[in-house]
């Protein structure tokens, strides 16, 4: 099929746009010289194929998005959400929102190939009116489907949410005030960012606030979470109350059985995994404490030293735990990598696919294969 130049042309003035680049942001970037860019945009030349691909690529993309009509990218949705909220989101966070996507897509992508069986899928259907209910029951419904027992404190609450069909990924954002955020993909389904800029509690909690959003704001493209949000946003409000009940459901909470103090909240804070102000919430909404405590309490900062990030044990050796800190904040989680490798083992992907889908290039596999104890077993 002809590529039509006017639709090539459009996307990409449009994703050029998106992400706040020129013609000569784009001609750094990819080697493809700025003259041409700009004949493309004039609509005097069209692209080569290699061009494609590599524009394909800078713009994380599959390039059949820019030769087809199909909707294969959430570029829709990138758009609306850039044109909402723009002005509070940083040119550095637009494009680690377009990395965030391309990482989802490849990992369904992957995900299918293997034919990886270890999904439950997950449904919850709202009745009534009462958002705090949707969320509370909603929290119940999914812990009850991954096999919690009442009184069981999730651990790796990205593992679970993944479980069920939720892409989740953790990218440090720069200086935005977004803590998450929610985009149903077109291909890929539910995704999950979260700022890894946070302390790994309040990442937890913001994991568990963004899967509400996925599980119960069925009619919505995407939902962005900010650090402060307006107190009467009922869609915030369930997010909150499942993330909480799903963390600190009743039972749970109720269990504890002791007597409040400033010591006994925090060392109980620190073995749910929570901070302070959505513990104060739970125990006063369960009547356990009175407000005037649950005002002091929230204002507690749980020790540091307690707050261990489950992809960064103490085990590793320095430079290792540095490595794998500067892969996180790029988003690559031990299991995204992990899948990303198994793939390469199995030849679903190439070396070179693999780099690609790894956000680095070729000659850097070897080093990050051993950081894993994977190896490059192929020969290409």
């Amino acid at each position: 099929m002809p590529l039509d130049r006017t639709m090539f042309t459009d996307k990409l003035e449009r994703y050029m746009a998106q992400l706040q680049v020129d013609a000569h942001d784009v001609a750094a970037s990819t080697g493809i010289p700025a003259d041409r860019i700009t004949s493309m945009l004039a609509r005097a030349s069209d692209p080569t194929g290699d061009e494609v691909l590599i524009l394909a690529d800078y713009f994380r993309c599959d390039y059949k998005f820019f030769v087809s009509n199909e909707r294969l990218a959430p570029f829709e949705q990138t758009e609306s959400l850039f044109r909402m909220h723009g002005s509070e989101l940083t040119r550095e966070d637009r494009w680690a929102i377009q990395e965030f996507l391309f990482l989802c897509e490849c990992q369904e992508f992957l995900l299918s190939e293997l034919q990886a069986g270890t999904r439950k899928p997950f449904a919850f259907a709202k009745t009534g009116t009462f958002y705090k209910a949707h969320g509370e029951k909603a929290a119940e419904s999914l812990r009850s489907h991954l096999g919690y027992s009442d009184t069981e404190i999730p651990t790796d609450v990205y593992g679970a949410f993944r479980t069920i069909g939720i892409h989740v990924f953790r990218r440090q954002l720069g200086q935005s005030t977004i803590s998450g955020l929610f985009i149903r993909h077109p291909t890929a389904g539910p995704c999950v960012l979260v700022d890894y800029s946070e302390d790994v509690f309040r990442q937890r909690f913001t994991a568990c606030h963004e899967a509400g959003h996925a599980i119960l704001d069925d009619g919505e493209d995407f939902v962005v979470s900010f650090t402060t949000w307006n107190k009467g946003d009922l869609s915030e409000i369930r997010a909150n109350t499942f993330a909480s009940w799903f963390l600190m459901p009743p039972s749970v909470v109720q269990s504890l059985s002791i007597t409040w103090t400033k010591s006994t909240f925090l060392d109980c804070a620190a073995r749910l995994m929570v901070n302070a102000e959505p513990l104060a919430y739970a125990l006063r909404d369960l009547n356990l404490i009175d407000d005037g405590e649950a005002d002091t309490f929230k204002r507690l900062k749980v020790p540091a030293e307690t707050k261990k990030d489950p992809e960064l044990p103490d085990f590793l050796a320095p430079r290792s735990r540095q490595r794998k800190q500067e892969l996180l904040q790029r988003g690559l989680s031990d299991a995204y990598v992990s899948l990303c490798f198994d793939s390469y083992d199995r030849g679903i992907i190439s070396a070179s696919r693999l780099a690609e889908m790894l956000l680095i290039v070729e000659t850097e596999l070897g080093d990050l294969a051993a950081l894993y104890g994977r190896s490059l077993s192929h020969g290409d």
